[in-house]
């Protein structure tokens, strides 16, 4: 029997940029120890991110955590991802479901809030737990998509031709397999009255190896308008990396939109706003949405007036082209559409 020598490989460190998108989300930083550590913030600050982080889990992934910069607990981008004490003192207004989805929940992971649109909640699982997220009480468990839910669902679309368009949602809806999203995306694209997909994401802004060549085979040969919402609330949230990801999906037909949440600390200026517009369109995404802030629990301290949101939008009319201006609105549970807050 002839005996064969393995050829010997000269072993070498992995890099960043050659790990999958899975593996960037399962090495994501999940305790505020290793947050303040790995940033070298001071110790002060563990206790009340020990108790924000009881309230509501930290998630940060190691591509948005490369984009802070180390000792500054002021970082626009730690900001977001920090657990403080603040959440869990308790501000009147501030509840757990802010825009009563449980109202619109038609039945189990389908929402329908707007006449012509309907939202799946394709997963629980975010790759980053933003502190101010209106679902941060959510109960994710019960809206699960089973396999009977699954099918509830889709005869529930079949049977509502007004509906035109699904939004895939969650927890982020790209943190599932793209083997179960192709399956979803085809049994949609078989719905002849639904001509648009939407989905809103912040996975391939938090790891862009999200944008991959197994997802852009799904989405680029689906037989659907594509609408990608991605979500950044500031521009040094915009990297080389990212860039590469959006005209990935740009190439793959998908039309790029974002929205943002006005925050305390994070985009609360002009100039901030105004940069962040810039550097969306430089990337090819267009500002769409500047949320008001939804009033949920634990996230008080990012609250930032109305009046003053729209007097900073007033000072971007008069900075920016008016495509580069996002629209300011609110969302109201029960009304119809977002509400515009008229400047």
């Amino acid at each position: 029997m002839i005996q064969r020598t393995p050829t010997p490989v000269e072993a070498r460190d992995v890099t960043d940029s050659e790990l999958t998108w899975q593996q960037e989300l399962a090495r994501a930083i999940n305790n505020p120890e290793q947050l303040l550590r790995e940033l070298g913030l001071p110790d002060h600050l563990l206790a009340g991110a020990r108790a924000g982080d009881r309230l509501f889990s930290i998630r940060v992934p190691r591509p948005f955590l490369q984009r802070m910069t180390p000792g500054d607990p002021d970082d626009p981008l730690l900001r977001q991802v920090l657990p403080l004490d603040a959440e869990g003192q308790p501000s009147p207004g501030y509840v757990t479901d802010p825009l009563e989805e449980a109202e619109h929940t038609l039945q189990q992971g389908l929402i329908r809030k707007y006449r012509s649109r309907a939202l799946l909640m394709v997963t629980g699982t975010c790759a980053i737990n933003c502190r101010y997220c209106f679902r941060r009480h959510f109960p994710y468990a019960d809206n699960r998509l089973s396999p009977d839910a699954r099918t509830e669902a889709l005869a529930t679309l079949h049977a509502s031709p007004e509906i035109n368009e699904v939004i895939f949602s969650g927890g982020d809806p790209l943190a599932v397999n793209d083997n179960r999203l192709a399956d979803w995306a085809a049994d949609l694209a078989a719905i002849p009255h639904l001509t648009r997909l939407r989905i809103h994401t912040r996975l391939p802004v938090v790891i862009p190896q999200r944008v991959n060549d197994a997802m852009l085979a799904w989405f680029e040969g689906l037989p659907m308008q594509k609408v990608i919402v991605v979500h950044i609330n500031h521009p040094r949230e915009i990297d080389d990396a990212v860039r590469a990801a959006m005209r990935r999906l740009q190439e793959a037909g998908a039309t790029l939109l974002n929205q943002s949440v006005i925050l305390r600390g994070v985009n609360d200026d002009a100039d901030t706003l105004a940069e962040l517009s810039e550097s969306l369109f430089a990337a090819g995404i267009l500002p769409y949405y500047l949320h008001a802030f939804d009033p949920v629990a634990g996230a008080a301290h990012f609250d930032v007036s109305d009046d003053q949101a729209r007097q900073l939008v007033r000072d971007l009319l008069t900075r920016l082209p008016g495509f580069l201006v996002p629209r300011l609105v609110r969302e109201v549970p029960g009304e119809a559409s977002k509400t515009p807050l008229n400047l």
